[in-house]
Parts: structure tokens; C-alpha cells; sequence
């Protein structure tokens, strides 16, 4: 079973702001409520180590993840992988009259008992968390 979401919101500040927490892959990773600790390496990509709470997984799991697409300032795809699942994420930016539109899509495919189950139980709750740590680095109410 593979797990799809797409959310948007709505920030009041201009896309160019926005586009710097998006553009950086630390900044993401400190997002999601499930990654203990990441590292960003010198060529962008980054190291994270999630903790998923199923049963078949007691430890964290390294995801490598890297950019695979950029369009500055309006877009971002990135993939992870690890022994247990893959994840797509895209970030797309519009200008509004208000402010950005901040439109989220995340693919996760699992291959161990549970992660599709969590992720489709906790991806709306995920994206609430970018949304929130998006307002609060910008300083905005959400």
C-alpha cells in the first residue's frame, strides 16, 4: 500500500521568504515530528534518523535524502530512501495578493509491516508541524 498526501496553506509573507526555510533540507527535517537527529551533507543532501513507534522497528533508521529537483524560488522535490521506506516530498510555492500558497505532496511506500499505517494515520498532523515551524521561523500566526 502506498500512502499519498497533498495539503496546502496559506502564509502572509512573501515567497522568497518561505523559500528559504523550504530550500534548506535541516530546516525540513526539523519539521517532522519522527526525526531524531539529521545531518546536512556538502552536497546538499542530508542524513535523516527517524524513530517510527511500530512494532517491527526498535531502533532509528537512517533515510538518505536528496533534492531532485530545485526551481527556485517555486519548487522542490526530494526523495528518501532506507531499508524500510521511500518518501517523495514536493514543496510548491505561488504567490498570492496575501502572501505564499505553500502546496505539500508526499509519496511514502513502506517495506516493513506498519510504516504505511503510520504515515497514513500521521501525515496530516506531519504537514501541521511544517506549517507550524514554518509560521513560527517567519514569525507569523498561523
Amino acid at each position: 500500500m502506498t500512502v499519498r498526501v497533498e495539503r496546502s496553506f496559506e502564509l502572509p509573507v512573501e515567497r522568497e521568504r518561505v523559500w528559504e526555510f523550504i530550500a534548506d533540507p535541516g530546516r525540513r527535517a526539523t519539521a517532522i515530528s519522527v526525526v531524531e537527529d539529521y545531518t546536512v551533507h556538502d552536497d546538499g543532501s542530508a542524513t535523516w534518523h527517524i524513530r517510527l513507534p511500530i512494532p517491527v522497528v526498535d531502533k532509528t533508521i537512517a533515510v538518505e535524502t536528496e533534492d531532485e529537483e530545485v526551481r527556485e524560488p517555486e519548487y522542490v522535490r526530494f526523495v528518501g530512501r532506507s531499508k524500510v521506506m521511500k518518501v517523495v516530498g514536493e514543496h510548491e510555492l505561488a504567490e498570492t495578493e496575501t502572501g505564499t500558497k505553500v502546496t505539500n505532496r508526499f509519496v511514502v511506500d513502506g517495506s516493513l509491516p506498519g510504516v504505511e499505517r503510520f504515515f497514513k494515520k500521521n501525515l496530516d498532523g506531519e504537514l501541521k508541524n511544517l506549517e507550524e515551524a514554518l509560521a513560527e521561523d517567519l514569525g507569523v500566526e498561523v
